[in-house]
């Protein structure tokens, strides 16, 4: 895979609107010294400060609005390089001029004790640079999935990590859910009996022009971004890790979207004890479901993996389980783990496992040949 070099890196940041400009040539207001500095209140209420490094749909329209409800944590401060979007941050979540970064004083993140975690939002080739240079800057860290798009890059993370001493965790948000922590359960604990197999797709429509259509950006298609989703779900659901894997490329309807990544895959899983995984992603449809099946019946989530409106049926009737905000959960429970010195349960590691898995993939689909797990 193509290294992405500095120069290529930052054009792709100042082309999306996302880095370039020094945050002191904003000509920044000083009105925020008369508002009430929420990093003190924050800091004595014990919670841990938050920045969010990348303000995309993904942090302003879930992480940003879910800091508005943890328990343990807050949004502390900011990284981003497109000026116009700082007001509406700093008078919605009242973050002080010296929380505001640009990409260009990123690093001059270490010497702000009011930020103690860094939250990495950037496209996928972009977490292992940003997370590394945080835990050198002495922070914790959660990055977006997948973790890197090379297991290289995961060993320099982790690395990196237990070098600082911090912990790394990834944006693994269903793991707070409820109803996937219901499949957890009833998959793992075996509440039907042996499992026999379990399904799973996700997709949607990819629009042209997104990074996520780039594989210098997203180290693929639709496997790396959604796909990972059921990949997930599978490994949660049966508590185990595949140990083989064949994949198929779907057919290429779109060639001129698609001419860098795959339009469509699935794939199967071999796990212990003859359990299979049958996995869909797509970017030119649309799907949302996890199923699993055992001796005694069928449990399965559609939709599985949304921000919130799962839907579950088991054979004794309906999943009955009030919503929560997945963000929320996911963060304030990092938080407490930090607090608490506790491991986070979506660590880094889980983060590698996972890339090695889609990479295995690629790999079955590119040969037509079985990939044994290692």
């Amino acid at each position: 895979m193509k290294k992405t070099t500095t120069s290529s890196r930052r054009q792709f940041i100042y082309n999306f609107g996302m880095a370039g400009v020094g945050i002191h040539l904003l000509g920044l207001s000083n009105s925020m010294a008369q508002m009430t500095d929420i990093s003190t209140q924050s800091k004595k209420e014990g919670k841990l400060g938050i920045a969010l490094v990348g303000l995309g749909g993904y942090a302003t329209g879930q992480l940003g609005p879910a800091l508005l409800q943890t328990e343990h944590c807050y949004l502390a401060g900011i990284v981003t390089g497109s000026p116009d979007k700082i007001p509406a941050w700093k008078e919605k979540y009242k973050i002080p001029d010296k929380n505001i970064y640009s990409y260009d004083n990123y690093d001059s993140i270490r010497n702000n004790p009011d930020i103690d975690i860094v939250y990495v939002v950037l496209p996928n080739n972009m977490h292992a640079e940003y997370s590394i240079r945080a835990f050198q800057a002495g922070k914790h860290v959660v990055s977006e999935k997948p973790m890197a798009i090379t297991v290289a890059d995961c060993d320099r993370m982790i690395a990196a990590a237990k070098k600082a001493d911090r912990q790394l965790s990834v944006g693994y948000r269903l793991h707070f859910d409820p109803f996937n922590k219901e499949m957890m359960r009833l998959g793992t604990q075996k509440v039907y009996g042996d499992l026999q197999k379990i399904r799973g797709g996700f997709g949607f429509k990819a629009e042209a022009g997104q990074w996520r259509l780039s594989k210098e950006y997203a180290g693929g298609g639709p496997l790396m971004d959604v796909g990972i989703y059921v990949v997930q779900g599978m490994c949660y659901t049966s508590g185990m890790e595949p140990i083989a894997v064949t994949a198929i490329e779907g057919q290429k309807t779109d060639p001129a979207r698609f001419k860098d990544v795959e339009q469509s895959l699935s794939w199967k899983f071999d796990f212990p004890g003859n359990i299979v995984g049958e996995g869909e992603a797509t970017y030119d449809g649309s799907m949302n479901y996890l199923t699993a099946t055992a001796e005694k019946g069928q449990f399965e989530l559609k939709p599985a993996y949304n921000y919130g409106g799962q839907k579950g049926t088991t054979p004794e009737g309906a999943m009955n389980f009030t919503p929560v905000n997945q963000q929320a959960k996911q963060m304030d429970a990092f938080a407490l783990a930090l607090k608490n010195k506790t491991r986070s349960i979506v660590p880094g590691e889980m983060g590698k496992r996972d890339v090695k898995y889609l990479q295995a993939i690629y790999e079955a689909m590119r040969t037509g040949k079985k990939v044994e797990i290692r």
